[in-house]
């Protein structure tokens, strides 16, 4: 049977692409390891298309410890080494060490912010998903005031590779805000 619900136009046709989109895209996340993986994975999409990054995610998940910041954090010279010859993932050196750069800092982050690295990145939105109206793709933006000031404040922490492009599109992964077009099944209040 062909699926042929309203999606948002970047959606194509292939199943990982839409299941993506269906079961996980926008909606509001509070895991904070959950959200260390969305941030993780952003970070290597920079300048790539998302579905490498989709058909690589659980290469990435086996080669990033289950994307547990803790055991990711203790990663040293043989793990960097090891990572950047391994095929099955993007092998830059510059993301990898970022994402063992922002594992250090997502534990700082647990550590000492209130509320931890949840409470850090929705305090950009006061707690709350940003809705949008958009009818068509060309009316979203790449990038945002509040993805300006989240990257700022992810880079004053540590982390790196996370601009204010990247951070967008993970606010939007994580339903830091709601970009799903009105025309979107998916859209809150759309019938299903």
């Amino acid at each position: 049977m062909v699926d042929e619900r309203a999606r948002c136009a970047w959606v194509s046709n292939d199943p990982l692409y839409r299941r993506y989109h269906d079961e996980e895209w926008g909606r509001p996340e509070h895991d904070a390891q959950k959200l260390f993986e969305l941030l993780l994975l952003e970070s290597f999409q920079a300048g790539l298309s998302w579905i490498t990054i989709l058909r690589k995610r659980e290469n990435f998940r086996q080669a990033f410890a289950g994307f547990k910041p803790e055991q990711i954090a203790r990663f040293g010279d043989a793990d960097v080494q090891a990572l950047v010859t391994n095929a099955a993932i993007i092998r830059h050196r510059g993301k990898i060490e970022a994402a063992i750069a922002g594992a250090r800092a997502w534990l700082d982050l647990e550590a000492t912010f209130p509320g931890g690295f949840t409470a850090f990145i929705w305090e950009t939105v006061e707690g709350k998903p940003q809705i949008n109206y958009w009818r068509n793709a060309k009316e979203i933006p790449a990038k945002t005031p509040e993805a300006a000031q989240l990257s700022k404040r992810l880079r004053d922490r540590g982390f790196r590779f996370v601009g204010a492009t990247t951070t967008y599109s993970f606010m939007q992964a994580a339903g830091l805000v709601d970009d799903h077009l009105l025309s979107c099944f998916r859209r809150e209040g759309a019938s299903l």
